[in-house]
């Protein structure tokens, strides 16, 4: 069964550009994530964003707990900071060399309600494990983390050896031709992109493609992965949005 089947091949998720999806875009590549809010301000300029409009939107965030306010300098909430967590793994994925060793998680817990079984779903899929059968869940052992530990009251965790060939088994579990497509298809169309409005939402669709990505191990992948070349393509421009930034803030 195949849990991970976010990408459409020939069709891409690009949405509106917001005032708020740009500060959230600035604030999820600053380390530490918090920027004054002049600084905001000079980020969204190029996309055409009015000062005014930005101050709004970040009124709304921090009402609805998106954002915390100190003085002028507004900074990730703690739900956030989870999202840049992912978002950051997404981008530089922790890995090391595979053995052939598999995680498996099995559900063990009964009795709990649809939110809370599709609140696990969707937990064990940002941890890139994907879903066998109902309620086992496996990936490669590559990835260089633990899980969480407040997983081990509803599921316990194991180390396998599937006798299924491991390379039929991955293409059994995630969609990986149409995540491909959709990857070749987002690197042809930033080629493209003109304006910075046009490149900010091209590369949010790519920041979102990414977090969809399995990161498995090289031999269990296709030819001409484009992975790394997606990474390789945001990293650059999280580069040069972080340097126009600074370059406005040194000008004042």
């Amino acid at each position: 069964m195949r849990t991970n089947e976010t990408a459409e091949t020939g069709e891409l998720a690009l949405r509106p550009l917001s005032a708020r999806s740009v500060v959230l875009s600035l604030l999820l590549g600053s380390h530490p994530p918090e920027l004054p809010v002049k600084d905001l301000v000079r980020g969204v300029e190029p996309f055409g964003v009015g000062g005014s409009t930005v101050r709004a939107a970040l009124s709304r965030m921090v009402a609805a707990g998106d954002l915390h306010r100190s003085d002028t300098v507004y900074r990730l909430s703690n739900r956030l900071l989870e999202r840049q967590r992912r978002q950051d793994e997404s981008v530089r994925p922790r890995t090391h060399a595979w053995d052939g060793d598999w995680e498996m998680v099995v559900i063990t817990a009964t009795g709990r309600g649809p939110a809370e079984r599709a609140e696990l779903r969707t937990r064990l899929t940002a941890l890139r494990l994907a879903e066998l059968r109902e309620g086992v869940w496996l990936r490669p052992a590559n990835l260089t983390r633990p899980l969480p530990t407040d997983l081990d009251p509803v599921a316990q965790h194991y180390t396998a050896r599937p006798a299924a060939p491991a390379r039929e088994l991955a293409q059994a579990l995630w969609p990986l031709d149409a995540w491909a497509a959709t990857a070749r298809a987002l690197l042809a169309h930033i080629a493209e992109a003109d304006g910075p409005a046009d490149r900010f939402t091209a590369f949010a669709a790519v920041v979102r493609h990414l977090l969809a990505d399995p990161v498995l191990p090289p031999e269990l992948l296709p030819a001409d992965w484009p992975g790394a070349r997606l990474r390789a393509a945001y990293t650059g421009y999280q580069r040069e949005v972080t340097e126009q930034v600074r370059a406005r803030a040194e000008r004042e």
